[in-house]
């Protein structure tokens, strides 16, 4: 008798919980759906030397460099300048040998604790304002709100979004790119789009996933075994919640050409780990190209990816799930 009131009591507290649950995150759908603050919260550029604050360009602004990269930094001074370095020396080579070559690279400081604006700020004022940028959060957001700002604020006909630590060598920019252009070129009239002077590859929405599905094997023998679980049970609720398709939705390194950023960027809502995978969603409700490329990939030490990031993957999927398919978010063409 007394075990089955103990019982008893058992399923309905766990009942509710889980109605709690339930109802916890279909309330923070709705409010997203409402009220979508994060979209309008002013980014800040700003000048080191003047130490004035400027307005960022926009997305729907015409472009006004080829290339623009895209680096997420949160508590990234130690990392940061070797990556950087890397960058930089690689965007030089590439304007003397071609001076038509443009580019920017904007580093969004997402609210840091260390002296990961000092880092920025060193090389704003070593490269210029017109070739490196700083964006301010002021606070931390997430890393998906980071290069949601950075996308929104760049020049580039093409976007690329890469990790703070280097994992990606920036020279497989240029696999990506050309296959962008592959496509593209399809897209456009055909193969003699290259000759077509209205041709425009940042009007053409197509994107790039950079890829290390072609490096699972090894990495399974190598990673920490909570990573591999990590790893191994994402994958299963990501083929879940934006269906199938991409091997590999969280590599941080992706290209978008202007178009494509412009529809994606302004739709997005989670701002922290999951955004790859909304972004996986967004593009096959936009129809827009996604090509997987396999890029080179090395662990780096630092990784903020840990176990206590699976409760906050699983309440973004969550809200993505219930906020999509209730038709709660809206998508705006």
């Amino acid at each position: 008798m007394i075990m089955e009131f103990l019982f008893t009591i058992l399923a309905a507290l766990i009942s509710i919980v889980a109605l709690g649950l339930v109802s916890v995150i279909v309330f923070e759908a709705y409010r997203r759906s409402l009220n979508n603050a994060h979209v309008d919260a002013p980014a800040i550029f700003e000048d080191p030397k003047s130490l004035k604050q400027v307005p960022c360009p926009d997305i729907f602004d015409p472009a006004k460099k080829y290339l623009s990269l895209i680096i997420p930094a949160f508590n990234e001074e130690h990392r940061l300048p070797g990556a950087l370095n890397e960058t930089m020396n690689y965007l030089k080579k590439g304007e003397a040998k071609d001076k038509s070559f443009s580019y920017e690279v904007l580093i969004v400081d997402d609210g840091s604790r260390d002296g990961t604006k000092r880092v920025a700020f060193d090389f704003v004022k070593k490269y210029g304002v017109d070739k490196v940028r700083a964006i301010l959060l002021g606070k931390n957001h997430g890393k998906g709100e980071a290069i949601r700002k950075g996308m929104l604020h760049s020049r580039g006909e093409l976007l690329l979004m890469l990790d703070a630590d280097g994992a990606t060598k920036v020279t497989d920019l240029e696999k990506l790119e050309n296959q962008i252009h592959a496509v593209a070129r399809k897209e456009h009239r055909g193969d003699s789009a290259a000759c077509d002077t209205t041709f425009k590859i940042s009007d053409i929405p197509i994107v790039a996933f950079g890829s290390r599905a072609h490096l699972e094997e090894k990495a399974i023998a190598t990673r920490k075994w909570y990573r591999n679980f990590l790893m191994k049970g994402f994958h299963l609720v990501v083929l879940l919640t934006a269906g199938p398709g991409i091997r590999d939705t969280q590599c941080g390194f992706k290209m978008f050409t202007r178009s494509a950023a412009r529809k994606l960027f302004t739709n997005i809502r989670l701002k922290r780990w999951c955004f790859d995978v909304e972004l996986v969603f967004l593009c096959k409700w936009f129809r827009i190209p996604v090509l997987e490329v396999s890029v080179n990939w090395s662990e780096i030490p630092g990784s903020k990816v840990n176990l206590l990031s699976i409760p906050n993957m699983l309440w973004e999927l969550a809200l993505m799930s219930v906020g999509y398919r209730t038709q709660m978010w809206k998508i705006n063409s």
